[in-house]
């Protein structure tokens, strides 16, 4: 008897197991093609510096004269979509968004003549005296997201980061796309963002606010709004760790 119950064992376990898996339709595309806005090609690199505390100053000057050049030049295919201090989260961070109007082969032309660019090679060089880390993402836009455009100001910007579980984009997606609407009565969503390239299955969502106050009050409204808090319930699984910074546009933002 009690060889034929260890017999039956690992199938019964292997029942009660599919119970609480879950099972994912076979997709018949990737998630970048299914998610992303298809009426624009463009590609975006947000950028972590982590500054020496010391630098912190002389870091933010160097970038104030010599990012804008970049991005305003016409021959390079990339435009500074923010830059900001991180006062609120990982202190001492610089974070940096760029577009890049003609996704890889506008990255790669930006990058092929910045390395012929004498002053930004200098510039690099004096930077990178300055940090301790840095890290990149490239990534495209959810398509049910506002395009981030410039903005005037005074706001502070709430960078709210996803780890997704591996798969679970497709569903984060369909969840979202619903889930917008009720964040938008305030003009408060900047933009919306997944990975590509870098650390993989994140998510971003960017909010602008006047302050901490108004950030709490939108937020709390939101929950008063029939159908979020279900969203919320669903979303909340597909997450494995989640991450908010607020931040503080530089003068040379355009988005402030």
């Amino acid at each position: 008897r009690g060889l034929a119950s260890s017999a039956h064992r690992p199938r019964e376990d292997s029942w009660l197991k599919s119970l609480f898996v879950r099972k994912v339709d076979p997709r018949k595309d990737a998630h970048s093609n299914l998610l992303a806005k298809r009426e624009t090609s463009s590609l975006y690199k947000l950028q972590f510096h982590n500054v020496k505390p010391e630098c912190l100053d002389a870091y933010n000057k160097l970038c104030q004269e010599v990012l804008p050049k970049i991005h305003e030049e016409k021959h390079y295919p990339c435009a500074l979509v923010g830059t900001w201090n991180t006062w609120y989260g990982e202190q001492d961070q610089a974070v940096h968004l760029w577009r890049y109007e003609g996704g890889y082969p506008a990255l790669n032309e930006v990058m092929s003549k910045l390395r012929q660019n004498k002053e930004f090679t200098e510039f690099r060089k004096e930077r990178g005296n300055m940090l301790l880390s840095r890290k990149n993402q490239l990534l495209l836009e959810f398509s049910f997201w506002n395009e981030p455009v410039p903005r005037d100001g005074p706001n502070i910007y709430e960078l709210r980061s996803y780890q997704l579980r591996p798969g679970t984009m497709i569903e984060w997606g369909n969840y979202w796309a619903r889930a917008i609407r009720f964040r938008q009565d305030n003009n408060e969503a900047v933009g919306g963002f997944f990975s590509q390239i870098g650390q993989l299955y994140m998510v971003h969502h960017l909010w602008a606010y006047k302050d901490l106050q108004t950030r709490e009050d939108i937020r709390n409204a939101a929950w008063h709004k029939p159908g979020w808090d279900e969203l919320v319930y669903y979303t909340v699984p597909l997450i494995q760790e989640m991450e908010s910074r607020i931040m503080i546009p530089l003068k040379i933002s355009p988005l402030q």
